[in-house]
């Protein structure tokens, strides 16, 4: 029954009426002009102490991925920050990349004027609010992203002008080969995935299937930590499911003494294992291991990445998983895009009256100058 929801295109279409899959098909063209769009950007910052990402949800989690990518390319630290203020060490040699899809976002609001007032180098991402609106007003610079997407759709637009930033604040080089791949593989990975494909030929209509009444628990590791990471989101919001992610080599020294005397407890959870066929003999010992060691007849999976670059391997696996938690939402029979729960606490966030008085602050600041 469940398989034969996957493989009515119709079905599919009247469950998902948002049609979050859209984004997930069209995934390399999003990526393509991601890229021309970034080109924009025009920064005058060079060699910063340190790289801040300020930003919550879907808007953060392209700095999440962009610090396992240049982990071992950036010689500065980078940090993801998803709080109302920046870490202590903040200054004017620090490079603060401020995202909100939205423009609107509470925390991220908080943290640019944190940034402003710090006298931090900034740079603003966003597809309009009162982000841009300030600054404008304040002269950070900023890119204007496409609006009339879910936060978390807008990947993309969210996470390649942090990598461009990065690029022509000298910090890494040849993200354009890397993204010239990117856009290549994702047109093959979202075909191989699309709604027309029958679930016996389309691995994430089949991943879904597999996880389909369990809570799926995600184990990544080096640049997957963050994939693992997205994952989660993702079944979060497009399955509307409980859903948690962990990586190695931390999972076993924790995370793994959990599954020890789960019983029939384990049976509510599937566990997927992100690999890469240039895996280091150690990191593939430890998941084989591990995979011996979780309970038996527990449902495990493997999501295996596809490209040359490590950015084309990250995002292919990526749009894998994106394509997987909209199946699964489409198999719960709930429609993938709303975030109810979301909604309804942004509202009574805004009650409380914090984001009115960081844009008062603001608007002070833009006004003194």
């Amino acid at each position: 029954m469940a398989a034969s929801v996957l493989d009515d295109t119709g079905k599919i279409s009247k469950i998902d009426k948002s049609n979050m899959l859209a984004f997930c098909v069209d995934a390399a063209a999003h990526y393509r002009e991601a890229a021309k769009t970034a080109e924009k950007i025009s920064l005058q910052y060079v060699n910063p102490k340190n790289i801040i990402v300020a930003g919550m949800g879907g808007s953060a989690i392209g700095g999440e991925l962009l610090k396992d990518w240049a982990r071992d390319k950036a010689q500065v630290p980078i940090e993801v920050s998803r709080a109302y203020s920046l870490p202590s060490y903040a200054d004017e040699k620090s490079l603060v990349l401020v995202m909100s899809y939205s423009g609107e976002t509470e925390e991220s609001l908080s943290a640019f004027l944190d940034a402003v007032k710090r006298r931090c180098m900034i740079f603003c991402v966003s597809s309009g609010g009162s982000l841009l609106e300030f600054a404008e007003k304040l002269g950070v610079p900023y890119l204007r992203v496409p609006s009339g997407m879910p936060p978390r759709a807008a990947l993309p637009y969210m996470f390649v002008p942090l990598l461009k930033s990065l690029e022509k604040a000298g910090v890494v080089s040849g993200v354009s080969g890397e993204l010239s791949e990117v856009v290549k593989l994702l047109t093959r990975v979202s075909c191989e995935n699309a709604p027309d494909k029958p679930v016996a030929d389309n691995f994430a209509k089949m991943l879904a299937s597999g996880i389909n009444g369990s809570v799926p628990v995600v184990y990544g590791f080096g640049v997957y930590r963050s994939v693992a990471q997205r994952f989660k989101q993702q079944f979060n919001e497009n399955s509307k499911v409980p859903s948690k992610w962990e990586f190695f080599s931390e999972l076993n020294h924790n995370e793994i003494v959990g599954w020890e005397n789960a019983g029939a407890l384990a049976e509510c959870f599937s566990t997927v294992f992100i690999r890469d066929k240039s895996e280091s003999d150690d990191v593939r010992s430890r998941i084989e291991t591990t995979k011996a060691l979780l309970p038996s007849g527990s449902k495990m999976f493997e999501v295996w990445s596809q490209g040359r670059s490590e950015l084309a391997r990250m995002l292919s696996t990526v749009c894998v998983g994106d394509f997987t938690s909209v199946y699964l939402g489409i198999l719960r029979n709930v429609d993938p895009t709303p975030v109810e729960n979301i909604n309804l606490l942004k509202e009574k966030m805004r009650q409380g009256g914090a984001k009115e008085q960081v844009k008062r602050e603001l608007e002070l600041l833009a006004g003194s100058r």
